[in-house]
Parts: structure tokens; sequence; C-alpha cells
């Protein structure tokens, strides 16, 4: 997985937030198309200030006159012109008036060259102060600075589109977005809350181009659409689970674009979650929303553990969380782990697993072991995978691999493991011994999930390559199915614990519900906008919670089992 020095974590795959409706508008009503590359984003940035004069001379050689880097985008210059004639929303005191004045223009003949281009001068700014050039509110306040503004960060555009007016009102109510409830949203209320009515584009709209326009992270170009050639079709329409409530003071934030094990249920009514530098408990039953832990600042161990950082660590980053039973285990950045009994006051036990520079923890599974014991098992960065013991926090097992590890399962008897990666292959491993028993082959991309089903014997992947495997381990020499997912990487898979359904997550706004029984040809699809932080199934399977980052409508999406389908 990518590895982030400290003070760089929060460069996630779509810091996209639905806020940018608005924000995306300079003022009036222009759409903003840009896309770039993660690592790209923060270049520009870096360099916008630095961007020099063009000359004639450079101009001829193919530089752009205004020295934007259309090359370092995705889109080219052409379509953003295209698109910006398109939806650019002129300002008329008379309505319609450029409708009826065009009726009346002649045609005229375009490429004649009468002066040409000589200079471009950075340095000199010529500024609007009013949009008709008299006082304030610039009919566009657009700057090309915004191609890179636009962004979030990973690649996503912005196309929404707000009346002066509605603009300010919008940025006004932002915070008083209420929840949605299952009644409000049978009665046509989204339910993020987004108030569509108020854009000039629909939801449809805005879906269709966002799933045209997304742009999936990959460690292997074009893994996506190799892998698509794969995957069968599925029926769409199930419905299995029913919005119950969106959730807008739970607020389920993400550190790293591909880590997005962030959501934990323990019954129908208590969620985990991890919200910025706090661990936290929800509770559906009471509405109260409750800190567990606090990482920013110094956090001590309150037992004595061999092993165990008796000063404690300092705010952590924590890049993963798994929560089980009375258990609680958050990993960071640094290698940091933080286990935590509920049923106890203060923290049990601090450790880093590694002080290598590619510390960070990708994964925990809580686990019983096939003596039932409670044990734990760390996926880290550092290409290890450690097994702890929950009770006495003891380093049990240490197995090494050839490729940082970012997702392991232990299988329902705790005798086999899946391991996934930074390597196209998944390996299925002997719990015990760490030995190799088979190599999985098929996705074209780093896988950063696995799930095994309850019935010991089937387990799933997900992959880069916007695919999610089903495996039989009596056979391993290719998937038993392929899964495609619309729009990214699938960051997180989970089996109901009766094993009736999965649940595939991608990266951002959508999470697929498959029916085990229908051989995984019948599929739900729960469909909203922000990056997803998490998802979990409630143990009695009664109720699935989806964790949804951004800056506006973060919150936490609760579905509620339908057992007459």
């Amino acid at each position: 997985m990518c590895n982030y020095p400290r003070g760089h974590v929060e460069d996630t795959e779509d810091d996209y937030d639905i806020d940018d409706l608005a924000d995306d508008m300079g003022d009036m009503n222009h759409e903003r198309e840009m896309m770039l590359t993660d690592s790209e984003d923060g270049e520009y940035r870096q360099s916008n200030d630095k961007i020099l004069d063009t000359s004639a001379v450079e101009a001829t050689k193919g530089k752009d006159i205004q020295g934007i880097p259309w090359e370092r985008f995705a889109i080219t210059r052409e379509k953003y012109r295209q698109t910006r004639i398109e939806q650019y929303k002129n300002y008329e005191n008379i309505p319609t008036s450029g409708e009826a004045a065009a009726k009346e223009c002649r045609q005229t003949e375009k490429g004649g060259m009468y002066y040409e281009f000589r200079q471009n001068t950075k340095s000199v700014k010529s500024t609007i102060l009013h949009f008709q050039r008299l006082f304030t509110d610039t009919e566009d306040d657009y700057d090309i600075d915004d191609l890179a503004d636009d962004m979030g960060d990973m690649n996503h555009e912005r196309e929404m589109m707000l009346t002066d007016s509605e603009d300010g009102e919008y940025r006004q109510s932002n915070d008083k977005i209420l929840d949605t409830s299952a009644v409000e949203a049978t009665k046509g209320k989204d339910i993020q809350g987004i108030p569509w009515e108020r854009f000039a584009i629909t939801r449809e709209k805005y879906r269709q181009t966002r799933i045209e326009q997304y742009k999936n992270y990959e460690n292997i170009p074009t893994s996506g659409e190799a892998a698509a050639k794969e995957c069968r079709q599925t029926e769409k329409g199930g419905m299995y689970y029913e919005f119950r409530q969106n959730t807008k003071s739970v607020k389920s934030t993400i550190l790293h674009f591909q880590l997005r094990n962030l959501v934990w249920a323990t019954s129908k009514h208590d969620v985990y979650l991890l919200s910025h530098y706090s661990v936290r408990h929800w509770s559906a039953l009471t509405g109260v929303d409750t800190e567990v832990i606090n990482v920013e600042g110094h956090v001590i161990p309150r037992e004595k553990h061999l092993g165990s950082l008796l000063e404690g660590v300092y705010q952590t980053q924590v890049s993963t969380l798994a929560v089980k039973d009375n258990f609680l285990v958050a990993g960071g950045f640094q290698g940091e782990l933080i286990c935590k009994h509920l049923d106890r006051e203060g923290i049990s036990f601090c450790c880093r697993t590694t002080f290598d520079d590619n510390a960070i923890t990708n994964a925990v599974d809580i686990f019983d072991t096939s003596s039932g014991a409670v044990h734990f098992m760390v996926s880290s960065n550092d290409s290890s995978v450690r097994d702890y013991d929950m009770e006495t926090f003891q380093l049990y097992k240490h197995f090494q691999f050839d490729w940082p590890v970012n997702h392991t399962s232990v299988s329902p008897d705790g005798k086999l493991v899946v391991v996934v990666g930074d390597n196209l292959d998944a390996l299925l491993i002997d719990a015990n011994s760490g030995k190799t028993l088979h190599s999985m082959r098929g996705h074209h991309d780093y896988s950063f999930t696995s799930a095994w089903s309850p019935d010991g014997r089937t387990f799933a992947t997900g992959n880069q390559d916007k695919t999610c495997r089903i495996w039989d381990a009596r056979n391993l020499s290719e998937a038993v199915h392929v899964l495609k997912g619309n729009l990214g990487a699938i960051r997180s898979t989970r089996f109901t614990s009766d094993g009736r359904f999965l649940s595939m997550a991608e990266a951002a706004d959508f999470v697929h519900i498959f029916d085990v029984q229908s051989d995984y040809n019948k599929r739900q699809e729960l469909d909203f906008f922000g990056e997803i932080s998490g998802m979990s199934f409630s143990p009695d399977t009664d109720v699935l919670y989806v964790g949804v980052w951004d800056r506006t409508y973060a919150s936490l999406l609760q579905f509620s089992r339908l057992y007459n389908n």
C-alpha cells in the first residue's frame, strides 16, 4: 500500500465532499471539471505560485499561453472548453435574451490571424470588483487554479451549480442539515439530506457523470479494464436491507485512502468508529455518541503486560480498527497498537509492532483460535503478519512475506488465513505454521480486503481492479465468481454471520449486497455520495451500518434487514 510520512496522511483517495456542490462554483454557476492524480495534486498545489510567464517562442513550441499544464489533468483542453461552453450560465436581466438574440446573428468565417500572441505576464494581475464592472459580486470568480482546488485530492470532478443567492443561503445552512428517517425517505427526501432541488443538475445526471468521470486509483495501470472482461453479469434490484436512518452527528473519518475498516457493529444498537483523533461508540438505541479513546494526545496503558509501552504513545494517527465482543484494537501509522477491553477502565496495552519506516498498521482481525482462545492478527506494511493473544497481549506468531500485507482473514475454525497485499496473488496459509498452502491468481492489482464465509469453505478478496473474487478453498485453481463494482476499488468485504449475504464496499458511493443463496446472481445496490470509511453487519445480521466521510454530509447510514425477501 502507499506509505505516507507522518504529517501527510490525510491524502485520501477521494477527499471529495458534497459541500463542493456550492464550493465548486466560484460564484455564479460554473462547473469545475478537472482531475489530478494524488501525487500530481500535491505537486501542482506546491508549484502554483511558481508558474512562469509564457513567451511567444514557448507558445510556438506547444506551451499553453496561460501556462496551464493540461498534460497533468485527466481531461483535454478541447474537452474542457466544450464542457465549459455548454454549461456556462450567462447572467441576464432579461430572461432568455441570449436565445432571442442568437436567432439574429450572422455566420462569420473563423480563422483570421491579425494579432499574434506575444507574452503572458503572470506577475500582473488585473482584478474585477463587480461582475458588471461596478462593485462586488463577480459573475465568475473562477480561477484556473481551481483546476487543482476543485478536486479534494484524488481525481473526482465537481459538477454542481447554484445561483448566487442560493450559494450564500446554502453555505449558511450546511451545519443545520438534519438526520433523515425512513419515513422522510419514503416521502422523497434524499437519504443524505442533499437538497437536489436547489442544484442545476439532477441526482440522476450527477450520478451518471460521476460514474463516467471517476478515476479509480490503481497501482497497476489499466487493471480495472483488464478485470472488467472477466466479470459476470449479476441481477440488480434485490431488496434485502432497507434504509432506516441517516445520523449526521456521527462522523466517521478516514486517514488513509486505501484503508477503510473503520466501522464496527458489536450489536444492532452499538457501533464503534473513528472520528478524527477519537475512537467513539454510538448507541442507536439512545442516540448517544461517547468517546472511547482519545488518541490526539498521550495514551498510557493502565494495565501492566510484558512488552507494553508503559510510557504510552503520542498523537496516534489511527489507520485501522477492529472491534469484536468486548475487545477493541486500534492500529496506527507508526506501527502503534492500542488495545482495550471495553468492559474495563482505561487502556489495556500499547506497543509498537515495528520501528521500520514502512510501519503502517493496515488491518486487524480479532478471531477465535482452534483452541478457543481469543487472538488478534495484525497486517502491516513492513511485510509482516503478527498474531497476538488478546488476554496476555503477547506475540504468539510472526510471519514474514515478500510484500506489504494489507489484510488478513482467519477462517472460522481458526486453521487457515487468507493473506492479501501489494501483490497480484492472494495467499492461503496455515494459521499455525505460516506455510503457504496455495497461491490464488486472478486479480490484476493489489488487494486490500478479504473475508471468510461462515461455511468455512468460501472466502472473498477485494481488489483495486474494481472486483471482488469469490474462492472455494476446495478448489483454488480459479475464482468461483468475479463480481464487479461501479466506480472504484473494492475496499471492504463482509459476510453476514448466517452466510446469507456478502457486502462489498467500493472506495466511494456504492455498497453492493449479494444474495449468496442465489449463487451471487442477485444483488442490492446501496447508492449514496461520499467516501466509505467502513461498513459492518450487526452480529445478528439485523442491521448494516455504513460510515460516510464528507465535510458536509459525513454521517452514519443505517439499514435494516428485510426477512420476507
